[in-house]
């Protein structure tokens, strides 16, 4: 397959990687220090089981995506719309599109945008960068995917790649079901500057995490979405399965970028507005993220402005 990779981080760079490592023609489409890297020693893959180094094609040129049969969505949920306009031009009328995104409402946007049809996914995958064109694989790497035009042969082609894909129609479960483990560990990490492994036997935080997962639950239930009765399982298995893994949003705030916090507790916390349901606990998290957020910029050399 023809397959493109727009915002490759992490995420995108992993998949992009076992894809062309399985022969697929993978183009990345990613900032200029990973470009500048892929392209002078490839893009390397560090996993359990060794180090790989797959050669492929890397650009800034969101135009890339004129050759492909396949767009792999995977820029920051608060990049969604303007990214989504820059590849609009571009895009051939049979592509298809997945969104690899954190958040639930993404594929919408971006189909709103786009003005054609976006696939929602849900990514499972513990992964990081460990440097520019370097990806570190923590564990796991398996998709769920909503049907569309082609999704079965592109799940069978992602799946003998390494990267088991399930495609489903209750994607929308799935997608709250991983908003409900991010919020549950995203802010925390970031705040506590932990790894998931490293804060979940900390006296407190289990009930903290317990108490994120159950606004979340009656959040979706106001919604329509009924989660699942194991939710709390899911969540804490996380701790097991990435114990390592540092969140997205950790990672953003260590490299001074935005965070998408207001697409994770955030969304919580605006959707419980609407329907008239109380998230005091995901409030807090996500007004300290924001205020770290916010001190990452803070001017330097600043002191007690109240005086």
């Amino acid at each position: 397959m023809r397959i493109v990779v727009m915002g490759a981080g992490a995420v995108g760079c992993y998949f992009g990687g076992m894809l062309a490592l399985a022969g697929h023609a993978v183009t990345l489409v990613a900032r200029p220090v990973h470009v500048a890297a892929i392209r002078h020693d490839g893009l390397l893959i560090e996993r359990a089981d060794g180090p790989h180094r797959v050669h492929l094609a890397a650009t800034e040129d969101p135009d890339a995506v004129a050759t492909a049969e396949l767009v792999l969505f995977c820029v920051k949920s608060t990049d969604t719309e303007l990214a989504g306009e820059t590849i609009r031009p571009h895009l051939r009328a049979g592509t298809a599109i997945w969104s690899l995104q954190n958040g639930v409402d993404n594929a919408e946007r971006l189909a709103r945008t786009l003005g054609r049809p976006v696939s929602a996914s849900v990514v499972y995958v513990a992964a990081g960068m460990a440097g520019p064109g370097h990806v570190r694989h923590h564990g796991r790497g398996e998709l769920i995917v909503e049907p569309g035009p082609g999704n079965d042969l592109a799940a069978a082609a992602f799946t003998e790649a390494g990267l088991p894909v399930t495609v489903s129609v209750d994607v929308a479960t799935a997608l709250w079901t991983k908003l409900v483990i991010n919020c549950a560990y995203n802010a925390i990490s970031a705040i506590s500057g932990l790894p998931y492994g490293g804060f979940v036997g900390e006296p407190g935080v289990s009930d903290m995490m317990r108490d994120v997962v159950e606004e979340c639950r009656a959040v979706a239930a106001a919604t329509g979405i009924r989660l699942p009765d194991d939710l709390w399982h899911q969540v804490r298995a996380i701790a097991t399965t990435m114990k390592g893994q540092m969140s997205s949003t950790a990672m953003d705030l260590a490299r001074g970028r935005p965070t998408e916090i207001d697409h994770l507790n955030g969304y919580v916390v605006a959707k419980g507005a609407e329907h008239g349901v109380a998230t005091p606990v995901n409030r807090a998290l996500l007004l300290l993220v924001k205020l770290r957020e916010r001190a990452a910029v803070w001017p330097t050399g600043m002191h007690d402005v109240t005086r």
